[in-house]
């Protein structure tokens, strides 16, 4: 099974290279019949904001990207 995932960290919005990226991530694994996984990497304490969580999400479901996890 092929498991994909996209990793941003929640120190800004996402941006066009963002979009590619998960679009790429999310297409891959449903042609193989996979997983598509949202990680917020949130290790960078100084500048991680919380509520971009939540926003990254929303922006998801936007483009028509739905995770698994």
């Amino acid at each position: 099974m092929t498991v994909t995932r996209f990793a941003p960290s929640p120190n800004g919005s996402l941006h066009l290279g963002h979009a590619l990226s998960a679009i790429i991530g999310h297409d891959l694994a449903a042609a193989r019949g996979g997983r598509f996984l949202l990680r917020i990497e949130d290790i960078d304490g100084a500048r991680s904001r919380s509520e971009l969580a939540e926003e990254f999400r929303a922006d998801l479901r936007w483009l028509g990207l739905a995770f698994d996890e």
